[in-house]
Protein backbone atom coordinates (compact mmCIF):
# COMPACT_ATOMS: atom_id res chain seq x y z
CA UNK A 1 0.00 0.00 0.00
CA UNK A 2 1.34 3.51 -1.18
CA UNK A 3 2.00 5.75 1.57
CA UNK A 4 1.55 9.29 0.84
CA UNK A 5 2.99 10.61 3.95
CA UNK A 6 6.01 9.23 2.77
CA UNK A 7 6.13 10.06 -0.52
CA UNK A 8 5.77 13.94 0.09
CA UNK A 9 8.22 13.98 2.33
CA UNK A 10 10.79 11.79 0.36
CA UNK A 11 9.52 13.53 -3.22
CA UNK A 12 8.14 12.18 -6.34
CA UNK A 13 8.33 12.74 -9.64
CA UNK A 14 5.41 12.85 -12.50
CA UNK A 15 6.77 10.77 -15.86
CA UNK A 16 5.30 10.82 -19.08
CA UNK A 17 6.07 7.91 -21.29
CA UNK A 18 5.31 7.91 -25.22
CA UNK A 19 6.04 5.31 -27.68
CA UNK A 20 5.15 1.96 -28.05
CA UNK A 21 5.46 -1.13 -25.39
CA UNK A 22 3.89 1.03 -22.64
CA UNK A 23 2.35 -1.54 -20.66
CA UNK A 24 5.77 -3.53 -20.94
CA UNK A 25 7.50 -0.46 -19.03
CA UNK A 26 5.27 -0.56 -16.46
CA UNK A 27 4.79 -4.24 -15.66
CA UNK A 28 9.34 -3.96 -15.95
CA UNK A 29 8.62 -1.46 -13.40
CA UNK A 30 6.98 -3.44 -11.28
CA UNK A 31 9.50 -6.35 -11.64
CA UNK A 32 12.42 -4.05 -10.62
CA UNK A 33 10.28 -3.00 -7.25
CA UNK A 34 9.57 0.39 -9.06
CA UNK A 35 6.51 2.01 -7.32
CA UNK A 36 4.50 2.96 -9.97
CA UNK A 37 0.98 4.46 -9.35
CA UNK A 38 -1.62 7.45 -10.55
CA UNK A 39 -1.29 5.85 -13.87
CA UNK A 40 -3.17 7.70 -16.60
CA UNK A 41 -3.53 6.48 -20.49
CA UNK A 42 -3.61 10.10 -22.88
CA UNK A 43 -3.65 8.21 -26.43
CA UNK A 44 -2.46 4.63 -27.33
CA UNK A 45 0.89 5.49 -27.60
CA UNK A 46 0.97 8.37 -24.31
CA UNK A 47 0.90 7.90 -20.65
CA UNK A 48 2.17 9.50 -17.23
CA UNK A 49 1.93 8.01 -13.97
CA UNK A 50 3.98 8.95 -10.84
CA UNK A 51 7.25 6.95 -8.88
CA UNK A 52 9.63 7.80 -6.41
CA UNK A 53 12.50 10.22 -6.61
CA UNK A 54 15.01 7.60 -5.66
CA UNK A 55 13.57 5.32 -8.41
CA UNK A 56 14.67 8.11 -10.85
CA UNK A 57 18.04 6.57 -11.82
CA UNK A 58 16.34 3.02 -11.62
CA UNK A 59 13.83 3.66 -13.88
CA UNK A 60 16.27 5.22 -16.50
CA UNK A 61 17.79 2.05 -16.41
CA UNK A 62 14.70 0.13 -17.19
CA UNK A 63 13.78 2.32 -19.96
CA UNK A 64 16.85 2.20 -22.11
CA UNK A 65 15.60 -1.68 -22.57
CA UNK A 66 11.83 -0.36 -24.04
CA UNK A 67 10.91 1.15 -27.24
CA UNK A 68 9.07 4.22 -24.86
CA UNK A 69 10.97 8.38 -24.74
CA UNK A 70 10.32 9.61 -21.36
CA UNK A 71 10.38 12.64 -19.63
CA UNK A 72 9.57 14.65 -16.69
CA UNK A 73 6.76 16.69 -16.68
CA UNK A 74 6.26 16.78 -12.66
CA UNK A 75 7.69 16.56 -8.97
CA UNK A 76 6.37 17.52 -5.94
CA UNK A 77 7.54 16.88 -2.31
CA UNK A 78 10.17 18.49 0.27
CA UNK A 79 12.98 17.91 -1.59
CA UNK A 80 11.92 20.37 -4.43
CA UNK A 81 10.07 22.92 -1.77
CA UNK A 82 13.83 22.70 -0.16
CA UNK A 83 15.12 23.59 -3.26
CA UNK A 84 12.95 26.35 -4.21
CA UNK A 85 13.11 27.85 -1.00
CA UNK A 86 16.69 27.65 -1.49
CA UNK A 87 16.67 29.93 -4.36
CA UNK A 88 14.46 32.05 -2.51
CA UNK A 89 16.72 32.32 0.50
CA UNK A 90 17.04 35.98 0.30
CA UNK A 91 13.22 36.78 0.68
CA UNK A 92 12.97 34.02 3.41
CA UNK A 93 16.11 35.26 5.40
CA UNK A 94 14.74 38.93 4.96
CA UNK A 95 11.45 37.88 6.30
CA UNK A 96 12.62 36.11 9.36
CA UNK A 97 14.77 39.29 9.87
CA UNK A 98 12.24 41.35 9.81
CA UNK A 99 9.83 39.14 12.48
CA UNK A 100 13.09 39.14 14.18
CA UNK A 101 13.19 43.09 14.40
CA UNK A 102 9.76 43.29 15.14
CA UNK A 103 9.63 40.47 18.05
CA UNK A 104 12.51 42.31 19.78
CA UNK A 105 11.24 45.77 19.33
CA UNK A 106 7.69 44.33 20.82
CA UNK A 107 9.67 43.26 23.86
CA UNK A 108 11.21 46.64 25.04
CA UNK A 109 9.95 49.46 26.52
CA UNK A 110 9.53 52.29 24.48
CA UNK A 111 7.28 54.60 26.62
CA UNK A 112 7.07 55.32 30.56
CA UNK A 113 4.02 57.57 32.05
CA UNK A 114 3.41 58.44 35.11
CA UNK A 115 0.23 60.48 35.92
CA UNK A 116 -1.44 61.89 39.33
CA UNK A 117 2.12 62.91 40.83
CA UNK A 118 2.97 66.40 41.73
CA UNK A 119 6.84 67.02 39.19
CA UNK A 120 9.02 66.60 42.50
CA UNK A 121 6.96 62.62 43.44
CA UNK A 122 7.45 62.22 39.71
CA UNK A 123 11.00 62.97 39.62
CA UNK A 124 11.65 60.55 42.77
CA UNK A 125 9.69 58.09 40.92
CA UNK A 126 11.30 58.21 37.74
CA UNK A 127 14.93 57.90 39.80
CA UNK A 128 13.54 54.95 41.81
CA UNK A 129 12.26 53.34 38.56
CA UNK A 130 15.94 53.71 37.04
CA UNK A 131 17.50 51.85 39.88
CA UNK A 132 15.36 49.22 39.54
CA UNK A 133 16.32 49.23 35.57
CA UNK A 134 13.00 50.25 34.85
CA UNK A 135 13.88 52.37 31.58
CA UNK A 136 12.79 53.22 28.18
CA UNK A 137 14.90 50.52 25.85
CA UNK A 138 14.58 48.23 28.73
CA UNK A 139 13.34 44.54 27.95
CA UNK A 140 9.89 43.50 28.82
CA UNK A 141 10.72 40.23 30.15
CA UNK A 142 13.99 40.94 32.42
CA UNK A 143 11.88 43.81 34.83
CA UNK A 144 9.95 42.53 37.82
CA UNK A 145 6.37 42.01 37.38
CA UNK A 146 3.69 44.93 38.22
CA UNK A 147 3.30 43.54 41.92
CA UNK A 148 6.82 43.66 42.52
CA UNK A 149 7.07 47.23 41.19
CA UNK A 150 3.97 48.74 42.70
CA UNK A 151 5.73 47.18 46.29
CA UNK A 152 9.15 48.94 46.03
CA UNK A 153 7.90 51.95 44.92
CA UNK A 154 5.67 52.00 47.81
CA UNK A 155 8.04 51.28 50.32
CA UNK A 156 11.05 53.63 48.51
CA UNK A 157 9.02 56.72 47.82
CA UNK A 158 7.46 58.39 51.19
CA UNK A 159 5.49 60.69 49.76
CA UNK A 160 2.85 57.93 48.01
CA UNK A 161 0.16 56.29 49.50
CA UNK A 162 -0.58 53.84 46.30
CA UNK A 163 0.65 53.44 42.56
CA UNK A 164 -1.22 51.49 40.20
CA UNK A 165 1.17 49.80 37.95
CA UNK A 166 -0.05 48.41 34.33
CA UNK A 167 0.95 46.83 30.89
CA UNK A 168 0.11 48.31 27.61
CA UNK A 169 1.81 47.04 25.01
CA UNK A 170 5.28 48.29 24.92
CA UNK A 171 4.08 50.81 27.20
CA UNK A 172 4.16 51.44 31.01
CA UNK A 173 1.39 52.89 33.24
CA UNK A 174 2.09 54.14 36.51
CA UNK A 175 -0.97 55.98 38.32
CA UNK A 176 -0.01 57.28 41.32
CA UNK A 177 -2.06 58.62 44.73
CA UNK A 178 -0.19 60.81 46.62
CA UNK A 179 -0.23 61.34 50.49
CA UNK A 180 -2.61 63.97 51.41
CA UNK A 181 -1.61 66.66 54.02
CA UNK A 182 -4.06 66.21 56.80
CA UNK A 183 -6.77 68.78 56.66
CA UNK A 184 -7.26 71.48 60.17
CA UNK A 185 -9.31 69.40 62.83
CA UNK A 186 -13.51 70.52 62.53
CA UNK A 187 -14.63 72.03 65.74
CA UNK A 188 -15.67 69.07 67.72
CA UNK A 189 -19.40 69.55 69.04
CA UNK A 190 -20.55 68.60 72.05
CA UNK A 191 -20.02 64.95 73.16
CA UNK A 192 -20.16 62.55 76.77
CA UNK A 193 -17.22 60.41 77.17
CA UNK A 194 -18.64 56.43 77.99
CA UNK A 195 -16.93 53.62 79.00
CA UNK A 196 -16.27 51.04 76.30
CA UNK A 197 -16.19 47.89 78.34
CA UNK A 198 -16.67 47.17 81.95
CA UNK A 199 -13.37 48.23 84.17
CA UNK A 200 -12.69 48.93 87.30
CA UNK A 201 -11.20 52.64 87.59
CA UNK A 202 -7.27 52.92 88.09
CA UNK A 203 -7.18 56.97 87.05
CA UNK A 204 -8.10 59.66 84.93
CA UNK A 205 -7.15 62.52 83.33
CA UNK A 206 -9.87 65.01 82.62
CA UNK A 207 -8.99 67.99 80.21
CA UNK A 208 -12.54 69.39 79.94
CA UNK A 209 -15.83 68.17 80.77
CA UNK A 210 -16.98 67.03 84.26
CA UNK A 211 -15.80 64.07 85.99
CA UNK A 212 -18.46 61.14 87.07
CA UNK A 213 -16.43 58.29 88.61
CA UNK A 214 -13.63 57.91 90.42
CA UNK A 215 -10.79 55.60 91.22
CA UNK A 216 -11.62 52.33 91.96
CA UNK A 217 -14.83 52.67 90.78
CA UNK A 218 -16.70 49.61 89.07
CA UNK A 219 -18.14 50.66 85.73
CA UNK A 220 -20.26 48.55 82.94
CA UNK A 221 -20.06 49.16 79.22
CA UNK A 222 -21.26 52.39 78.01
CA UNK A 223 -21.82 54.12 81.92
CA UNK A 224 -21.16 58.02 81.32
CA UNK A 225 -17.55 58.44 82.45
CA UNK A 226 -16.78 62.24 81.98
CA UNK A 227 -20.23 64.56 81.29
CA UNK A 228 -20.08 67.13 78.28
CA UNK A 229 -22.49 69.40 80.30
CA UNK A 230 -20.93 71.48 82.86
CA UNK A 231 -21.56 74.76 84.82
CA UNK A 232 -25.15 75.54 87.67
CA UNK A 233 -28.11 74.82 87.65
CA UNK A 234 -29.67 77.28 85.30
CA UNK A 235 -26.10 78.19 83.71
CA UNK A 236 -25.06 75.02 82.34
CA UNK A 237 -23.26 74.70 78.59
CA UNK A 238 -22.00 71.53 76.44
CA UNK A 239 -18.55 71.35 75.86
CA UNK A 240 -16.72 67.99 73.70
CA UNK A 241 -15.75 66.01 76.73
CA UNK A 242 -11.89 65.12 76.62
CA UNK A 243 -9.47 63.25 78.78
CA UNK A 244 -8.63 59.66 79.39
CA UNK A 245 -10.33 57.48 81.71
CA UNK A 246 -7.81 54.68 82.53
CA UNK A 247 -9.44 51.55 83.56
CA UNK A 248 -8.67 47.93 85.06
CA UNK A 249 -9.76 45.24 82.49
CA UNK A 250 -9.69 41.57 81.76
CA UNK A 251 -8.52 39.15 78.96
CA UNK A 252 -8.52 35.50 78.53
CA UNK A 253 -6.00 33.77 76.40
CA UNK A 254 -5.54 30.06 75.51
CA UNK A 255 -2.17 28.80 73.56
CA UNK A 256 -1.59 24.97 72.50
CA UNK A 257 1.92 24.76 71.76
CA UNK A 258 3.70 21.10 70.39
CA UNK A 259 6.34 19.94 72.21
CA UNK A 260 8.37 19.15 68.77
CA UNK A 261 8.47 21.07 65.51
CA UNK A 262 9.71 21.00 62.32
CA UNK A 263 10.16 23.67 60.15
CA UNK A 264 12.39 24.99 57.23
CA UNK A 265 14.53 28.09 57.19
CA UNK A 266 15.92 29.86 54.55
CA UNK A 267 20.03 29.97 54.17
CA UNK A 268 19.78 32.95 51.98
CA UNK A 269 22.09 30.36 49.27
CA UNK A 270 19.94 30.33 45.86
CA UNK A 271 20.32 29.25 42.04
CA UNK A 272 18.49 30.61 39.08
CA UNK A 273 17.16 28.49 36.16
CA UNK A 274 15.94 30.59 33.16
CA UNK A 275 13.44 29.06 30.42
CA UNK A 276 11.58 29.12 27.47
CA UNK A 277 8.33 28.09 27.69
CA UNK A 278 5.30 27.32 25.85
CA UNK A 279 1.92 25.74 27.53
CA UNK A 280 4.05 23.45 30.23
CA UNK A 281 6.54 22.72 28.30
CA UNK A 282 9.89 24.56 29.20
CA UNK A 283 13.41 24.62 27.32
CA UNK A 284 16.53 25.46 29.19
CA UNK A 285 17.94 28.26 27.82
CA UNK A 286 20.46 28.64 31.47
CA UNK A 287 21.18 27.09 34.83
CA UNK A 288 20.95 23.47 33.82
CA UNK A 289 23.63 22.40 36.80
CA UNK A 290 21.47 20.72 39.87
CA UNK A 291 21.56 23.24 42.90
CA UNK A 292 23.38 20.75 46.10
CA UNK A 293 20.35 21.71 48.26
CA UNK A 294 18.62 19.18 50.54
CA UNK A 295 15.83 21.01 50.90
CA UNK A 296 14.91 23.98 48.67
CA UNK A 297 11.52 26.25 48.05
CA UNK A 298 10.80 27.13 44.65
CA UNK A 299 10.05 30.52 43.01
CA UNK A 300 8.65 31.03 39.42
CA UNK A 301 8.43 33.78 37.67
CA UNK A 302 6.78 34.03 34.27
CA UNK A 303 6.68 37.14 31.83
CA UNK A 304 4.79 36.70 28.21
CA UNK A 305 6.88 37.62 25.31
CA UNK A 306 5.15 40.14 22.69
CA UNK A 307 4.82 40.69 19.04
CA UNK A 308 3.66 44.15 17.89
CA UNK A 309 0.88 44.08 20.72
CA UNK A 310 -0.44 40.65 21.11
CA UNK A 311 0.78 38.25 23.88
CA UNK A 312 2.39 35.33 22.53
CA UNK A 313 1.63 31.80 23.87
CA UNK A 314 5.42 31.94 24.57
CA UNK A 315 7.08 33.09 27.52
CA UNK A 316 10.27 33.44 29.64
CA UNK A 317 10.52 31.83 32.96
CA UNK A 318 13.23 32.43 35.82
CA UNK A 319 12.94 29.86 38.76
CA UNK A 320 14.49 30.64 41.95
CA UNK A 321 15.64 27.17 43.61
CA UNK A 322 16.68 28.40 47.68
CA UNK A 323 18.12 26.47 49.78
CA UNK A 324 16.60 25.78 53.10
CA UNK A 325 17.41 24.18 56.19
CA UNK A 326 15.22 21.78 58.22
CA UNK A 327 15.51 22.63 61.51
CA UNK A 328 13.34 20.72 64.62
CA UNK A 329 12.85 22.28 68.01
CA UNK A 330 11.85 20.62 71.02
CA UNK A 331 10.69 21.56 74.60
CA UNK A 332 11.08 20.59 77.48
CA UNK A 333 7.81 20.96 79.52
CA UNK A 334 9.31 23.98 81.20
CA UNK A 335 10.17 25.35 78.35
CA UNK A 336 6.84 24.66 76.31
CA UNK A 337 4.88 26.44 79.20
CA UNK A 338 7.07 29.01 79.52
CA UNK A 339 7.17 29.60 75.21
CA UNK A 340 3.40 29.50 75.07
CA UNK A 341 3.40 32.48 77.98
CA UNK A 342 5.31 34.29 75.76
CA UNK A 343 3.15 33.52 72.44
CA UNK A 344 -0.02 34.76 74.95
CA UNK A 345 1.38 37.49 75.71
CA UNK A 346 2.93 38.70 72.53
CA UNK A 347 -0.73 37.97 70.56
CA UNK A 348 -2.01 39.98 73.49
CA UNK A 349 -0.01 42.94 73.09
CA UNK A 350 -1.10 43.15 69.29
CA UNK A 351 -4.88 43.22 70.21
CA UNK A 352 -3.85 46.25 73.12
CA UNK A 353 -3.65 49.78 71.95
CA UNK A 354 0.36 51.10 72.30
CA UNK A 355 -0.21 52.76 75.64
CA UNK A 356 -2.38 49.88 77.49
CA UNK A 357 0.37 48.36 80.10
CA UNK A 358 -0.80 44.76 81.00
CA UNK A 359 -0.54 44.65 84.77
CA UNK A 360 -1.04 41.18 86.03
CA UNK A 361 -1.34 37.29 84.52
CA UNK A 362 -2.60 33.98 85.71
CA UNK A 363 -2.42 30.68 85.18
CA UNK A 364 -5.96 29.30 85.53
CA UNK A 365 -4.83 25.92 83.51
CA UNK A 366 -2.22 23.95 81.79
CA UNK A 367 -1.91 20.52 80.46
CA UNK A 368 -0.11 18.39 78.53
CA UNK A 369 -1.91 16.11 75.95
CA UNK A 370 -0.93 14.26 72.51
CA UNK A 371 2.63 15.74 73.00
CA UNK A 372 1.02 19.46 73.28
CA UNK A 373 0.65 21.99 75.83
CA UNK A 374 -2.42 23.64 76.26
CA UNK A 375 -1.86 27.09 78.50
CA UNK A 376 -5.00 29.46 79.65
CA UNK A 377 -3.98 32.26 81.31
CA UNK A 378 -5.83 35.45 82.66
CA UNK A 379 -4.71 38.93 82.09
CA UNK A 380 -5.05 41.98 83.89
CA UNK A 381 -4.42 45.40 81.43
CA UNK A 382 -4.60 48.92 82.05
CA UNK A 383 -6.14 50.52 79.04
CA UNK A 384 -7.84 53.83 78.33
CA UNK A 385 -11.73 52.76 78.51
CA UNK A 386 -13.27 56.18 77.42
CA UNK A 387 -14.99 56.82 73.90
CA UNK A 388 -17.10 59.97 72.86
CA UNK A 389 -20.48 59.90 73.22
CA UNK A 390 -22.61 62.38 70.68
CA UNK A 391 -24.98 64.55 73.63
CA UNK A 392 -28.08 64.11 72.27
CA UNK A 393 -30.69 67.33 72.81
CA UNK A 394 -32.54 66.36 76.13
CA UNK A 395 -29.83 65.02 77.85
Amino acid sequence: MKNEWVDKFAGSVRVKAKGRGIERLINACVRHDIAVWNIKKHSADTATFFIKLSDVKRLRHVARQSECKLSFVGRTGMPFFWQRAWQNSGFWFGLLLFLAIVFLLSNIVWKIEIKGATPETEHQIARELKRMRVEQGAFQFLLDDPETLQKKLTERVPDITWVGVEWQGTSLHFQVVEKEIPEPKKPIPPRHLVAKKEAVIADLFVEEGQPLVSVNDYVQKGQLLVSGIIGAEGRTKFVPASGKVFGETWYKSTVVLPLETTFHVLTGKFAERHYIGIGRFLIPVWGWKKPPFAHTVIETEKRPFRFWKWDLPLYYARVTIREAEEVKRSYTWEEAFAEAKQIARRELRAKLPEEAAIRGEKVLHQAKENGKVRVELHYEVIENIAVPQPIVQGD
